[in-house]
C-alpha cells in the first residue's frame, strides 16, 4: 500500500445512512458503495471509513445523491485516542479484508486444475489460453479491490497474491506447450515437397 492509503493515527470517518424514504435502488448503490470502500460496520446503518481525502470525497458524493433520493446521511470525523480501542477496529478491518484475500486463495487452484486437465487432454490451444487470460484478469482486478480498502495491511494480502502469481505462471507454461503444440502441427501437416524440389533444395 502506498502512504496515500495510510490511516492517520486513530482517526475516522463515521458515517450513519438512512435509505427508509429512498428508492430501493439507492438502498442498494449505498451498501454496495460503502462495501467497495470497505466500511466496517458498527451497527446497521452505521459504519467507519479511515479519514482519508479520496474515501472522505467518495463519501460526501454518495451522501449527497441519498439526500436529493430523500433519503439522510451524516458523516462525522471521528478520533479513537483508546489504543485498545483502536487496535480492535484495525483488526475487525483486517479480518474483513483477510476473509476477502481468503477467497482469491481458495477460488485460484480451480483455474490451477482447469490447466492441469486441459494440457493432460492435449487440448492446449490458443482458445483455451485466452479463457484463461480471461478468467487471470479476473483474479487480477479481484485482487487490486481488495488491496485498495486494505487500508491496514491485512496479513492475508501475501497468501493472495502468491495465489495470483502461481497462476499467472502455470498459465505462462501452458502458453508455452499451446504454442509448441501449434509448431508440432504445422510441422506434421506440411506437405512433402517433389523429388525434383528436393533436389534442387539441396543443391
Amino acid at each position: 500500500m502506498t502512504s496515500e492509503t495510510t490511516v492517520p493515527g486513530g482517526r475516522f470517518l463515521l458515517v450513519s445512512v438512512s435509505t427508509a424514504d429512498a428508492p430501493a435502488a439507492t438502498r442498494v448503490r449505498v451498501w454496495r458503495k460503502l462495501r467497495s470502500l470497505g466500511a466496517l460496520y458498527l451497527q446497521q446503518s452505521v459504519c467507519l471509513l479511515p479519514d482519508l481525502d479520496a474515501v472522505r470525497r467518495q463519501v460526501a458524493r454518495l451522501l449527497a445523491s441519498v439526500r436529493t433520493d430523500g433519503g439522510t446521511a451524516r458523516q462525522i470525523t471521528v478520533d479513537v485516542t483508546d489504543p485498545t480501542e483502536y487496535a480492535h477496529l484495525v483488526a475487525e478491518f483486517n479480518a474483513e479484508r483477510d476473509t476477502e484475500y481468503g477467497e482469491v486463495v481458495e477460488r485460484a487452484p480451480d483455474l490451477l486444475a482447469e490447466l492441469e486437465k486441459e494440457t493432460a487432454r492435449g487440448n492446449a490451444t490458443y482458445a483455451e489460453v485466452e479463457e484463461s487470460e480471461a478468467d487471470l484478469e479476473r483474479f487480477d482486478k479481484w485482487l487490486a479491490k481488495i488491496a485498495a480498502r486494505d487500508y491496514f495491511h491485512a496479513s492475508g494480502a501475501a497468501a493472495a497474491r502468491e495465489a495470483v502469481e502461481r497462476c499467472r505462471t502455470a498459465l505462462a507454461a501452458f502458453e508455452d506447450t499451446a504454442i509448441a503444440a501449434q509448431a508440432g502441427e504445422h510441422l506434421t501437416t506440411k506437405p512433402e515437397l517433389p523429388a525434383s524440389a528436393r533436389l534442387r533444395a539441396l543443391d
